[in-house]
């Protein structure tokens, strides 16, 4: 695949908004109930301006406006903050490999959201309810013994990356099956449907706990898109280009590991998503995170709003997990990123 250039490069990000457009009216529509684009468009009018004229439009406004569109708005958020997340691991660690999954961050995070299930009594900190707040730890602290047992000198090679990836998720999912065991069945269903990725059930109240983390990391990891374009050219030339190389990474790996922990918090294990998505982009648009990263959380937001609809469609009235569609699709895309990086990149 060959980089866009001149004009295309410059219409890639209002094609992907009026993409993303498109796909939310398409995902509004879509479900045990069919309604059309002109139907939701109007629907969602009426809403807008108060306007319910009649007993059809106001069951119509209920399902698109308080079933619907707060599933299809956290859908685009964790899709945004997966891709976010990704682009933002394969810049600090100068590796194609790294994503939330890889890197052990989303297993960590649902250890400490399973953790969070299994509390008595619920925390709040900064308003930040306990399953966002036990993610988050979770998905830091895996992401820094990862990269700790990734490193050697200045280097994180692709293969030690993968293998701690490995082991570190491998651990954390054994705890977090561990805990399953012993969790009550009263709460186990419910838990073990979580973690396999969806947004079911989802409404507006988890689109309100989800949103601060999500604008507060988005905005982190935009800001800081120069520092990140320097990282990738290493270490000691970003401090000659009057980069705080610790700093920035610190709050790179922060806002990266607070947008996957707000992914997993409000909707489970969705694996692939950080890395198909920024890799697709940086092949048609280059690495420049100017333009990579805010091209990879609209598509990550378009990608996961599609695979949530497909997953509603698959096996209807009856519901996939949204991780089982990512993981056919990124899988392969794994394989595929394995071969081609293999000759070049698999030296201890």
């Amino acid at each position: 695949m060959r980089l866009l250039k001149g004009k295309w490069q410059a219409m890639t990000i209002p094609l992907l908004l009026t993409l993303l457009t498109l796909s939310a009216v398409l995902a509004l529509g879509t479900g045990a109930v069919e309604f059309g684009a002109g139907e939701v468009v109007r629907t969602l009018g009426a809403a807008l301006s108060g306007k319910s004229r009649n007993a059809e439009m106001s069951s119509r406004e209920t399902i698109i406006t308080r079933i619907r569109l707060p599933r299809v708005i956290l859908s685009a958020m964790a899709g945004a903050s997966l891709a976010a997340s990704g682009a933002v691991y394969q810049g600090i660690f100068r590796n194609p490999m790294a994503d939330p999954y890889v890197m052990g961050a989303s297993a960590g995070a649902s250890l400490g959201a399973t953790c969070a299930f299994m509390l008595p009594v619920h925390i709040k900190v900064l308003s930040m309810g306990s399953v966002p707040l036990f993610a988050f730890a979770g998905s830091l602290m895996a992401v820094l013994l990862v990269y700790n047992l990734a490193k050697v000198g200045d280097r994180t090679p692709v293969l030690n990356l993968i293998l701690a990836g490995m082991i570190a998720s491998s651990i954390l999912s054994a705890m977090v099956s561990l805990l399953m065991f012993v969790m009550p069945s009263g709460v186990l269903h419910g838990l073990a449907f979580w973690l396999m990725g969806g947004f079911s059930g989802r409404g507006w109240e988890h689109v309100i706990m989800t949103l601060p983390y999500f604008v507060v990391g988005i905005a982190i990891v935009m800001f800081c898109s120069r520092e990140l374009n320097a990282l990738l050219l290493g270490e000691e030339p970003a401090m000659h280009l009057g980069i705080e190389v610790q700093k920035a990474t610190k709050l790179l790996i922060t806002a990266a590991s607070m947008l996957t922990a707000s992914a997993v918090a409000s909707g489970g294990i969705i694996g692939f998503v950080g890395l198909v998505i920024p890799h697709l982009v940086r092949m048609l648009l280059g690495p420049d995170n100017r333009r990579l990263l805010p091209a990879s959380i609209l598509l990550g937001a378009t990608s996961m709003m599609a695979a949530d609809a497909v997953a509603r469609l698959v096996i209807a009235p009856q519901e996939l997990p949204v991780g089982i569609i990512t993981a056919l699709v990124g899988g392969p895309f794994f394989v595929y990123l394995l071969r081609q990086y293999k000759a070049k990149s698999w030296q201890l």
